[in-house]
């Protein structure tokens, strides 16, 4: 028994080792630095891996796409994350092995931020616990692989929390800037982050130190700062008539009151699912009383009474709201709501912990990804042999064969590309040329962009006929019959993964000439001019 117990305590060593060395004032901002560093490096190279049977999410090829022509909004999302992957692949090269480093980067920093939070609520050991625990959030691996406009707020809220919290406390004109400017970056990466700013206003009202507070510049530097950071995309809202909100609404609005409240109740469990591990793993531990489940609920201090509304309110808000809105909530949206997570499950001076328990959440949160990386391989083999679809499978396999053609076709460089639902942005993110990604076949065409195709040409991409999507293919020949000279090609291809094809599937390749200038023009027929006009 002796000699087992030697056994684990040396297994165990390293793990004290760091443990005390997060621990320690002297070592644990450096020793979080490499811990954090590490953390990303693994869960990207999981990335790399278990997503080497598929390409990039949709999400990502869509703001790798938009991002090619910057403006100050778009019409689904604010600006901000096509702004972060444009600059991001101005430096890295453009595989999916550097779009997970991205994605793992920002999920890396968010982590840091709540780090820095935990620091004015959590000392010593339930500090590296909180941490340790919001690695075991789905949030902070699996769907932060995904880098989109939801990923990208979770360091921008984090960060708003942070300086509102601070600035609140503190007083200091400096923290409430910096409050407003973060608030900003969190509207320009999704208007969801109205909800953050009203439940923050929530948690200030409901403060009994409210009026200290709004009879001090803080509050209103937070605002003026915030407002002007964001009035150039007010402004572009306002030119566009609010577009983007139009497609929220037709996406996820005008729902009934039945099936909002069922959506709202969903939110609300997802939610609370996807943080069960870290809930479960304290309520073992600390096995806490009436007393001490109330005062992680709601406590007593100002402090972090404050933060437990501000938690609360951030939470809580949409799934009251929304079925007055007749907005069907989704649970994942909830994930940037959870920085202030490890504050509510430890900061009670009421929740004890021991030292071995904090010891045993670090060894699980250490292990786990690397456990992922070598599970990796499998989860990659799994996706192949199960088929993703098309969309998911085809685009890097197809870029090679259309940019073969398009050098068949015309000695000039590819500049436009079109196809098909999540086909149009994910083929350009693998072409070496990357050319602009626009909608003329499953869209209405602008005449200033019927003008750039004529000047530059175009290649079409759709399903060959017969396979449920004729309208793509008739569109497109339609379109090639009234442009200049090109050239057509039916393949058929798949992906290969370790040597095993997948599913294979047919497509029509069609490339368009640019129009030279030296070509004499000439009236479209007739029955052509609607095609340009679609």
């Amino acid at each position: 028994m002796t000699a087992m117990t030697q056994s684990g305590r040396r297994r165990l060593a390293p793990i004290e080792r760091l443990l005390d060395s997060l621990a320690d004032a002297a070592r644990r901002e450096r020793t979080v630095v490499a811990v954090l560093l590490g953390y990303v490096a693994l869960w990207t190279l999981y990335g790399a891996i278990a997503k080497a049977s598929q390409d990039i999410h949709a999400d990502m090829s869509e703001q790798f796409a938009l991002g090619r022509e910057l403006a100050l909004g778009y019409p689904k999302h604010p600006p901000l994350a096509m702004v972060v992957v444009r600059a991001w692949f101005s430096v890295f090269p453009t595989a999916d092995w550097a779009y997970y480093l991205l994605a793992m980067s920002n999920v890396g920093l968010a982590l840091w931020i709540a780090w820095r939070l935990c620091a004015r609520f959590l000392d010593g050991e339930k500090r590296v616990l909180g941490l340790a625990l919001l690695t075991l959030v789905p949030f902070f691996n699996f769907h932060g692989l995904k880098f989109n406009v939801n990923t990208i707020l979770l360091p921008l809220w984090a960060a708003t929390t942070l300086w509102f919290l601070r600035s609140f406390e503190s007083r200091r004109v400096l923290d409430a800037a910096l409050a407003g400017l973060f608030a900003a970056a969190a509207m320009y990466g999704k208007y969801w982050s109205i909800v953050l700013l009203l439940g923050l206003g929530v948690a200030a009202l409901s403060d009994r130190r409210r009026a200290v507070y709004f009879s001090s510049a803080v509050p209103w530097v937070t605002i003026a700062v915030g407002t002007l950071a964001l009035a150039p995309h007010l402004a572009w809202l306002i030119a566009k008539d609010f577009a983007p909100f139009s497609y929220a609404v037709t996406l996820h609005g005008e729902g009934s009151l039945a099936s909002t409240l069922v959506a709202s109740l969903g939110y609300l469990a997802g939610s609370a699912g996807y943080i069960a591990v870290p809930l479960l793993l304290v309520l073992f531990m600390a096995r806490p009383s009436g007393a001490a489940a109330k005062d992680m609920a709601w406590p007593s201090s100002p402090e972090r009474r404050l933060a437990a509304a501000a938690f609360w309110a951030v939470l809580l808000m949409p799934a009251l709201i929304a079925p007055l809105a007749a907005v069907r909530l989704v649970s994942l949206w909830s994930m940037s709501a959870f920085t202030l997570l490890p504050v509510m499950l430890l900061s009670s001076p009421l929740v004890a912990l021991t030292r071995r328990d904090a010891a045993s959440v670090l060894t699980i949160a250490v292990a786990f990804p690397f456990v992922m990386v070598a599970l990796a391989p499998a989860v990659a083999f799994v996706v192949h042999r199960a088929g993703p679809a098309p969309g998911s499978a085809h685009p890097s396999v197809l870029a090679e064969p259309i940019e073969k053609l398009w050098r068949e076709t015309t000695d000039r460089s590819l500049r436009m590309f079109s196809s098909f639902d999540e086909f149009t942005d994910g083929v350009t993110f693998y072409m070496r040329s990357h050319p602009l990604a626009v909608h003329v076949l499953d869209g209405r065409a602008s005449p200033a962009l019927e003008e750039r195709i004529e000047r530059d040409g175009i290649a079409l991409l759709c399903p060959a006929r017969g396979s449920g999507a004729d309208w793509c293919a008739n569109t497109a020949t339609a379109r090639a019959r009234c442009s200049p000279a090109g050239k057509q090609a039916e393949i058929e291809l798949s992906r290969s993964y370790l040597g095993m094809e997948g599913k294979p599937a047919r497509y029509l390749l069609i490339t368009i000439a640019p129009r030279h200038s030296d070509t004499p023009g000439s009236e479209l027929p007739a029955d052509c001019q609607g095609v340009r006009a679609r």
